[in-house]
C-alpha cells in the first residue's frame, strides 16, 4: 500500500511543479484584486479547478452575482463529470464508495490523463498519492503567490499577470494547429465574445453570462458539426 501511494506521488510530482507556477499567479491576482491572503488560500484548498477558479475570481472582483459565479463555474467544470464517469471504469472495483467520493475532489485534467495511462486498474493508494501531491502543489503555490505579492516589484507582478494568458495560449494553440474543429471552436468563441463586447445591445450583458453563453453555444455547435465517433475516442484513449 505504501509503495503504491509513493508511486502515485512520484507520478504526480511533475504536475505538482506545474501547478505551483499557475496557482502562484492565482494567489497574486487574488491579493491584487483586494482579497486577503487567507481567502486566496481557502479558495484553492477547497477547489482544484484552475480555469474555474480564475473565472470565478474574475466575477468576484467585478461584483458578479452568486448565480453568475455558480453557473459559470458549473459550465467550465462540467467536463469533470465526463472525466469522472470515464475514470470510474478504470479504478479498482474494490474501491469503496466513500473513497471514490473523496478522491473525486482531485480528478483534474492532468490527474485524469495520468490515471488513464496506467496499466491495469487504478488503486486507492496510488490515486491518493497522486492527488495528494498535486493538491499540495496547488495550495502551496497559491499561498506563496498571495503572501509574497506585496514585496514583489511592480515590473515582476505585471509580468506574472500576463503569464497566465500565455499559459492559456499554450493550451489552445498546439491542438488548434493540428485539429480543425479545435481551431473553429477557438475562432468562433473569439468572434462571439467580441460581439458581446462591441455590439451596443449586447455590451451590457455581464461577464459571467457572456462566458456561459459562449461556452454552451460554441461547444454545442461544434459537438453537432464535428461529433467524435466511438471508435475514434477509443483509439485516442489507447496508450
Amino acid at each position: 500500500m505504501n509503495r503504491s501511494f509513493w508511486r502515485g506521488a512520484k507520478d504526480g510530482l511533475p504536475i505538482c511543479l506545474g501547478y505551483v507556477s499557475v496557482s502562484f499567479v492565482f494567489g497574486m491576482m487574488c491579493v491584487e484584486g483586494g482579497l486577503p491572503a487567507w481567502a486566496a488560500a481557502l479558495i484553492s484548498m477547497t477547489n482544484l479547478t484552475s480555469a474555474g477558479q480564475f473565472a470565478g475570481l474574475s466575477l468576484i472582483l467585478s461584483g458578479g452575482t452568486l448565480l453568475e459565479i455558480g453557473m459559470t463555474t458549473f459550465v467550465i467544470n462540467l467536463r469533470y463529470m465526463l472525466m469522472s464517469l470515464s475514470l470510474s471504469q478504470k479504478v479498482d472495483e474494490r474501491m469503496s464508495t466513500l473513497s471514490r467520493a473523496l478522491l473525486s475532489f482531485g480528478n483534474t485534467d492532468e490527474v485524469f490523463a495520468v490515471c488513464m495511462q496506467q496499466r491495469g486498474a487504478v488503486t486507492t493508494p496510488y490515486l491518493s498519492g497522486l492527488i495528494a501531491c498535486v493538491y499540495v502543489g496547488w495550495a502551496l503555490g497559491t499561498i506563496l503567490g498571495a503572501t509574497v505579492t506585496s514585496v514583489l516589484p511592480e515590473m515582476v507582478r505585471s509580468a506574472l499577470g500576463i503569464a497566465i494568458y500565455g499559459m492559456f495560449l499554450a493550451i489552445i494553440i498546439p491542438p488548434a494547429r493540428k485539429l480543425k474543429p479545435v481551431l473553429y471552436t477557438v475562432l468562433l468563441s473569439m468572434a462571439l465574445s467580441s460581439l458581446f463586447y462591441y455590439a451596443p445591445l449586447l455590451s451590457g450583458v455581464s461577464r459571467g453570462w457572456v462566458i456561459i453563453v459562449c461556452a454552451v453555444a460554441v461547444s454545442a455547435l461544434m459537438a453537432w458539426k464535428f461529433p467524435v465517433s466511438t471508435e475514434s475516442a477509443q483509439q485516442e484513449e489507447t496508450p
